[in-house]
């Protein structure tokens, strides 16, 4: 199941050991109640860091065994006790506080460098904060986990183009648009045109190569938890495909996974296959 903000992320879904289910909803509601913080209501960017500032200070305080403010009560003692369970790696949670006070002050990026490193804090931490609780925690895992991780954040603000332009963010690097001439201005406008397209194509394609490059991760991760990330997968490249299908024109239009994707997902899951290793042999 998906929720809200993190839509590409299943939270707590019943293919999730019933044992972990509390420190998933707990990892959950820390990271919603932030980007709430950072992005919901009507609140002036100032007030914003401020709110986060004083979350941050919360998080500090749960980590060191002190009290907290009784702003997010909801939030910090499931939080707690967590942390003290399950030793969670702190600053994949600070990283995702990070990420939430760049989304007060930055809202377009340069390149596509620059893009992930706020796709490294926003959403990468999930994943390894997830692998973490199973047991997961080999360098090339955690590289495939960033990759779908970051491969999910750039496929949901594709599929929220013309959410996010509306707004003024643009999450098209401006070395991309430039490539495009005339695109972001036709995005900045609400207006779909051939060069913002073209853009999205090119981005789409960028995104499904990454998604692909951390696809492997599902034959290592154990479990109903494997079959939960093959779906996390497939889900990511249906919303990518679906994006396809409209012709890039994500700007009037947000693709969605509803309920009849369900069985091509399955299908597709099922059929995902571990890479296989060529073997060079020596002809006589």
């Amino acid at each position: 199941m998906s929720v809200d903000h993190y839509e590409n992320f299943p939270v707590a879904s019943f293919l999730c050991p019933p044992a972990l289910r509390p420190a998933v909803a707990a990892i959950y509601a820390f990271a919603r109640m932030a980007d709430d913080l950072a992005d919901e209501g009507e609140a002036t960017p100032a007030q914003r860091l401020a709110d986060l500032a004083a979350y941050r200070g919360d998080l500090a305080a749960i980590a060191g065994g002190a009290p907290v403010s009784n702003r997010w009560p909801g939030v910090f003692e499931p939080l707690r006790t967590t942390l003290a369970s399950l030793a969670l790696p702190m600053h994949s949670l600070t990283d995702l506080l990070s990420a939430f006070e760049q989304d007060v002050v930055q809202h377009a990026y340069a390149d596509r460098a620059e893009l992930l490193d706020y796709c490294r804090r926003s959403a990468n931490p999930i994943g390894r904060l997830l692998l973490h609780l199973y047991g997961v925690t080999d360098a090339q895992a955690l590289q495939r986990s960033d990759a779908i991780c970051s491969a999910l954040q750039l496929a949901n603000f594709w599929q929220d183009l013309g959410i996010d332009t509306r707004r003024g963010r643009v999450y098209p690097p401006a070395a991309d648009c430039a490539r495009h001439a005339g695109a972001r201005q036709a995005m900045l406008a609400g207006r779909d045109s051939p060069p913002s397209r073209a853009l999205l194509a090119d981005l789409v394609g960028w995104t499904r190569e990454l998604m692909l490059r951390g696809a492997p991760l599902v034959h290592t991760v154990p479990g109903r938890a494997g079959w939960e990330l093959r779906l996390v997968v497939q889900g990511g490249l249906r919303i990518l495909e679906k994006i396809e299908q409209l012709g890039f024109a994500t700007l009037q239009s947000r693709p969605t996974l509803r309920w009849h994707d369900a069985p091509r997902l399955l299908w597709r899951a099922l059929w995902m296959r571990p890479p296989t290793v060529r073997v060079a042999r020596d002809i006589a």
